[in-house]
């Protein structure tokens, strides 16, 4: 029972750790979606002039429904902005809808990370459904045991593509919140005094993943530790 309790704990402080980004995020999303810019240009009109400026033509802008649903899919080559920030000219709008052009950006020029984490993502897709269940499996029938033993270095190496997945995702969100910054600031679509608080929002948007990739690398060692014994 010790394993469980273990893993128990490990979900305990990773789902505060995470609670901690998302309120962070939702703090300054909210504070910078009642600001808004000078140009009045909305989240739709940015994406395309970023990306109309970089040669991304074919690339696509479109609303989506939800809150913070924002995304660009690089199979249809679209940018999708959740419909308040595709519509209206708030800081935090903007931003959002420069870090996905980010995103398409990398798209375009092979950005090695981002092109890691598409190759690791069916993978993920894969492991991510049968590591519990060997982990399960493996505290029924004790850790100690042969059985055990052997079900609990497969979920070792199943989740080791969890940890990588959420590893490389760092330096690819951590790039496109530069790049959204840069593009905002040198092509003159936010001021000087509305800029900083594209940085608050990126910044607390870049947590998250640095939240998710602790708490995976927090359950890969719990898991690489339970394997020794």
């Amino acid at each position: 029972m010790g394993g469980y309790f273990g893993y128990i704990l490990i979900m305990i402080v990773g789902a505060i750790i995470s609670g901690i980004a998302a309120l962070w995020v939702r703090r300054s999303y909210s504070k910078y979606s009642e600001k808004f810019s000078a140009s009045g240009m909305t989240g739709a009109q940015v994406a395309r002039t970023i990306l109309d400026r970089n040669g991304l033509y074919n690339v696509r802008v479109e609303p989506v429904a939800g809150q913070l649903t924002d995304h660009y899919d690089p199979r249809a080559k679209v940018v999708r902005l959740s419909e308040a920030n595709f519509g209206k000219s708030s800081i935090a709008g903007v931003s959002v809808a420069a870090h996905e052009c980010g995103h398409a950006i990398q798209d375009a020029r092979g950005y090695v990370p981002m092109k890691l984490r598409s190759g690791l993502f069916p993978i993920v897709n894969f492991s991510s459904q049968i590591w519990p269940l060997a982990f399960l499996f493996a505290i029924i029938m004790g850790v100690g045991t042969a059985l055990g033993s052997l079900l609990i270095q497969v979920a070792v190496i199943l989740f080791l593509a969890v940890l990588a997945f959420h590893l490389v995702t760092l330096p690819v969100e951590i790039n496109a919140s530069t790049r959204a910054y840069g593009l905002l600031k040198s092509y003159g679509l936010l001021s000087s005094n509305e800029i900083g608080g594209t940085r608050r929002v990126l910044t607390a948007a870049a947590f998250t993943y640095i939240a998710a990739a602790l708490t995976a690398l927090l359950m890969f060692l719990y898991l690489l530790f339970a394997s020794r014994q």
